[in-house]
């Protein structure tokens, strides 16, 4: 009738990793819909993960009005670039390194280096979550499925003398206009560098192949380097959604479990019909050695639906704009924006692939 699965991992989060619920596989028959199901389900596991001790829950949403209903919120977004290689020219500022070199690869071949070279980015972006062996294989698979009519797997790394230092996937899709022009598509796969350099000849490689008249570039970062990188930032043609949800399913465990942006010192009622064990008010204390979070019967400064908080726990969603929509409610001025400031973080968060 209906099912729910979890992928446990470790996910970046401001200031750390930390073990994670990956939600995932949610569904029910379509004969069994408005029976309750879906309700059942998403309640049971929020009280297994409890009791598990993950302390966090994380999903990539089908359908964004499903999840808020069991207390996750939007927690980051994603861009989806086209953009037509005519007009891709670099602004002045854009870096280059003359020691950095590509190198065309085989993929299936170059999976040690890719994931050496992921698992040192993996830490400096909220979202992100380790990778296992099985992940790494549907990043590289390359059945006639999977390329959806675009051709084999390709990929490139950017390196110098002492090693590598970035690389790319993409798949390319081969088609001329009725006049015999050059019309393909660059969709990219990956593309992840250690540094701003080995990150721009990267993007230089994809848009400058030949026969290929845009790159498609699916669920990249809001805040990619490449916005700023290009001389004409309209040409992205940027198409924005939402990324990861965030569920903090242990309110006591989960806001110690990260760091702060700035010193905060503020009580929060949360409201949590799913979770009763979150549904009080909290003392949330945070300095550079760290952060503490206890129960407390002092007045509130403000109160938040638990979805909020989750959507302001990888540091990408402000608080202040959910006040300014009536999500979050103001007890002691100021205090929203205190709480949001130090939650805020850099870089923005994202979590680069569906799990």
């Amino acid at each position: 009738m209906g099912v729910t699965s979890v992928c446990s991992f470790t996910m970046t989060v401001p200031g750390g990793p930390l073990p994670v619920a990956g939600v995932t596989a949610v569904a029910v028959l379509p004969s069994h819909r408005r029976r309750g199901i879906l309700s059942s389900l998403m309640a049971r596991q929020l009280s297994d993960l409890h009791e598990r001790g993950e302390a966090v829950a994380a999903l990539y949403a089908s359908e964004a009005a499903i999840y808020g209903r069991f207390g996750y919120g939007r927690a980051a977004d994603a861009l989806t670039f086209r953009i037509p290689t005519a007009s891709a020219a670099f602004a002045p500022h854009a870096p280059a390194d003359p020691g950095l070199r590509l190198r065309v690869v085989k993929p299936a071949e170059t999976r040690p280096l890719f994931e050496k070279i992921f698992e040192s980015v993996l830490g400096s972006r909220p979202g992100l979550y380790a990778r296992t062996p099985a992940r790494w294989d549907t990043v590289l698979t390359d059945h006639e499925a999977d390329q959806d009519g675009a051709g084999p797997l390709r990929g490139v790394v950017a390196e110098d003398d002492d090693g590598p230092r970035g690389y790319a996937l993409f798949r390319i899709r081969r088609s001329f206009t009725d006049h015999d022009v050059p019309d393909g598509e660059l969709r990219l796969r990956e593309l992840f560098a250690l540094d701003p350099a080995g990150y721009a000849l990267l993007w230089r490689h994809v848009l400058d192949r030949d026969l290929v008249s845009h790159v498609t570039a699916a669920d990249r970062p809001s805040d990619d380097p490449v916005i700023h990188l290009l001389a004409e930032p309209r040409r992205l043609n940027a198409l924005w959604r939402d990324d990861l949800w965030v569920r903090v399913v242990d309110v006591e465990r989960a806001l110690p479990a990260r760091r702060y942006a700035a010193p905060v010192d503020v009580v929060i009622e949360v409201e949590d019909a799913r979770c009763p064990w979150n549904a009080r008010r909290w003392r949330l204390t945070a300095d550079p050695s760290g952060a503490r979070c206890a129960p407390t019967g002092d007045p509130a400064d403000l109160t938040l639906p638990v979805s909020a908080l989750g959507a302001a726990y990888l540091g990408g969603r402000r608080l202040t704009p959910l006040s300014a929509a009536g999500v979050v409610r103001e007890s002691r001025e100021g205090a929203v924006r205190e709480l949001s400031t130090a939650m805020s973080w850099e870089p923005a968060p994202w979590g680069s692939r569906i799990f």
